[in-house]
């Protein structure tokens, strides 16, 4: 299981740093409806998260149940190939650099509900290519590496856990200081809005060099 956490670490701390989220929560936390947003938001993110990766563990895992030759191979080639799609997305990213506009999302915080902040939560974790790529990935790590069902779902709770502390820390800390952590917050925001595709293009270059790696290994 530590190894299977281990391996996992590189792809949680990408999701981790994800700059969309942690700009769209620091926005719901200074928005009319803090509380309720960033709650909503919080919960949405954690179950996107842990349900994309949940599904791709199970597939995953049924598919390196056959024969010993054939899945390790398939396997490999599945690595490479949201490698390859990783870089596309990383050089994607590079390109963007300069663009700073804001979704049409980010403009209307004041307005969003509970319910919707919810939905967004998902969205972006579960349906977003780039973080979405980085679930696979990892749920694609964790269903080959033969562990128990107690084991895979440890490894994976590890995962989501570490991958969801960037929004869900600033949302339990925001309750308990709200006063301190503005101008920190502000400050994130600020500067995340700024270098947003520089550090995605970053994070996607590296879970694509790793992934690659791992995925040449096994042939």
């Amino acid at each position: 299981m530590l190894n299977a956490v281990g391996q996992l670490l590189p792809i949680a701390v990408g999701v981790a740093i994800s700059p969309i989220p942690i700009v769209a929560v620091v926005l719901m936390l200074m928005s009319r409806n803090a509380a309720a947003t960033s709650t909503g938001f919080a919960l949405g993110w954690v179950a996107g998260i842990a349900g994309a990766t949940a599904v791709v563990t199970a597939a995953a895992g049924a598919i390196d149940t056959g024969d010993d030759s054939a899945p390790s191979q398939g396997v490999a080639w599945a690595k490479i190939g949201l490698g390859v799609l990783l870089v596309a997305l990383a050089v994607r990213q590079f390109r963007a650099r300069g663009d700073h506009t804001k979704p049409g999302w980010m403009t209307a915080i004041d307005r969003v509900t509970f319910g919707r902040a919810v939905g967004l939560g998902v969205l972006l974790a579960a349906v977003n290519p780039k973080n979405l790529l980085l679930c696979v990935s990892a749920g694609l790590l964790l269903g080959t590496a033969g562990l128990s069902v107690g084991a895979a779902i440890g490894a994976g709770a590890v995962f989501v856990a570490l991958a969801a502390t960037t929004v869900v820390v600033p949302v339990l800390g925001y309750r308990l200081a709200a006063d301190r952590l503005r101008a920190p917050l502000e400050a994130m925001q600020r500067w995340l809005s700024a270098n947003n595709h520089l550090v995605m293009g970053i994070v996607l270059a590296l879970m694509a060099a790793s992934l690659i790696g791992k995925g040449l290994e096994a042939l």
